[in-house]
This record gives C-alpha cells, sequence and structure tokens, in this order.
C-alpha cells in the first residue's frame, strides 16, 4: 500500500490532470499539470511514467465517476428519471471526454475501451430494467438502443440545451402511453 503522501500526490495529480485537460486539451503540458498540482515533475512521471498512463487513469476514473452516479441514481432516484438522468450525465460525459479518450495512443488501447464500455452497458442496464419494470418505458428497448441513441446525441455536438432537447424528445418517444399520460 503507497504511503498517504502518496496517495494524496497521485489524487492531487489526477483532480488537477482532469481539470487541466478539460480546460486545456489532452495534449497539455505534463510539466503544467504538476505545477498546478504543486508537486515536482518527478512526483508526476512516478505515479503516471508517460502521458499515455495520465491520459488512461484520468479517463478511467472519469469511467468510475458516472458509473457511480448510475448505481446512486438507481438507490434514490424514481426509475425514469434515474434512467434519463444517467442518460443525460452519460451524454456530456461522451460530448466532453471525446478527446480525451481518442487522445490515449491506440498500442492497447482496445482492452481498455472494450472495459469501459462494458461498464457503461452494466450501468445503463438496471436503470432500463428498473424503469421498464415501473412501466415508465417501453419493454423492448435495451441498454445498446438507448447508449446508441445518448452517443448519436452527444455526437451532434449542439451543446447543452440541443441535447437536453433532444434526450426529452427520446424520453417522449420511448416512454409508455401511461408515462406520456403523467
Amino acid at each position: 500500500m503507497p504511503r498517504a503522501d502518496a496517495q494524496r500526490n497521485r489524487a492531487l495529480i489526477l483532480t488537477t490532470a482532469k481539470r487541466v485537460f478539460a480546460e486545456r486539451g489532452p495534449s497539455a503540458p505534463l510539466d503544467d499539470i504538476a505545477r498546478h498540482a504543486g508537486v515536482g515533475n518527478a512526483t508526476l512521471y512516478r505515479h503516471f511514467p508517460t502521458r499515455r498512463d495520465l491520459l488512461i487513469a484520468v479517463y478511467a476514473d472519469e469511467v468510475t465517476d458516472l458509473t457511480a452516479k448510475g448505481r446512486d441514481l438507481l438507490r434514490h432516484d424514481p426509475p425514469a428519471d434515474a434512467l434519463f438522468t444517467w442518460l443525460k450525465a452519460f451524454i456530456a460525459h461522451v460530448a466532453d471526454k471525446g478527446d480525451l479518450a481518442r487522445a490515449i495512443p491506440e498500442d492497447g488501447r482496445s482492452p481498455l475501451f472494450d472495459e469501459w464500455h462494458a461498464a457503461m452497458h452494466a450501468t445503463v442496464a438496471p436503470l432500463l430494467a428498473r424503469a421498464q419494470e415501473a412501466g415508465a418505458v417501453r419493454p423492448d428497448l435495451d441498454g445498446p438502443d438507448l447508449l446508441a441513441l445518448a452517443g448519436g446525441i452527444a455526437a451532434a455536438g449542439s451543446g447543452p440545451a440541443q441535447s437536453d432537447r433532444l434526450l426529452r424528445l427520446v424520453r417522449e418517444g420511448i416512454a409508455t402511453p401511461a408515462e406520456n399520460l403523467a
């Protein structure tokens, strides 16, 4: 187990890298990330020997956050709201983090992408099942359908207002007749 200060430094570097990559893109200088994190370059490279390592860690952390959001929504929100709140977060993730994912070098990227895609499918499945069990959405939907629709909305690149409108149209289109009357 790493020392407490090493764990703090790693977490600080990740948090800073998320912010810097979001502001300046995935090609932002690693030296800037170290400086903004308040650590030396050697500390950054000790935790993340290459840009690829840092990009993977940041993107994996984003995926972890999104899957955790799905679990939290599943426990606390009404079924249809939980599903569509998570889909909205998924759309924002795809729209905002696509450059980060594409910046990860091809070398060995496929297994990681497969793992991350599986995490998204595993997150949407219980949200969808719960909404279907509640009679809120059509029973003939599946997770890949919804992720494809959400991915299309993200790819449209029209901004949050247009994404919200398109997601609302999807919600209305897949709602059961009883849900449309509510």
